[in-house]
């Protein structure tokens, strides 16, 4: 069993990800790195909301980044976070596989 603090650093994490914009984010960056600007243009924020979801996911560990002449490029710091959204969708279908056999059951009787 892990310990408390385990735990908490572990929940630190996953909150950082509780948001739809910065899980995008880490979507967009799986493939590699992106400038603050092209990651900017993607999202209808502006530029300061932008940059505060970046620096919830910098100061969490899961991103990093360096400067590039006036620009900062960012890249995920460990790539094993995105198999944790396969995860996450594992269990999405399980809830929908068990809605659905609920439905049938129902159906059924």
């Amino acid at each position: 069993m892990i310990t408390f603090e385990e735990a908490e650093i572990r929940s630190r994490i996953i909150k950082a990800l509780a948001h739809p914009v910065r899980l995008m984010m880490v979507e967009l960056l799986k493939d590699g790195e992106l400038p603050f600007s092209k990651i900017n243009e993607t999202f209808p924020s502006d530029k300061s909301t932008v940059s505060k979801h970046l620096l919830v996911l910098k100061e969490a560990g899961i991103v990093s980044s360096r400067k590039s002449g006036s620009d900062a490029i960012y890249r995920i710091e460990v790539p094993c976070i995105t198999d944790f959204f396969g995860c996450v969708t594992a269990v999405i279908q399980s809830n929908v596989n068990k809605q659905q056999k609920c439905l049938c059951s129902d159906l059924v009787l």
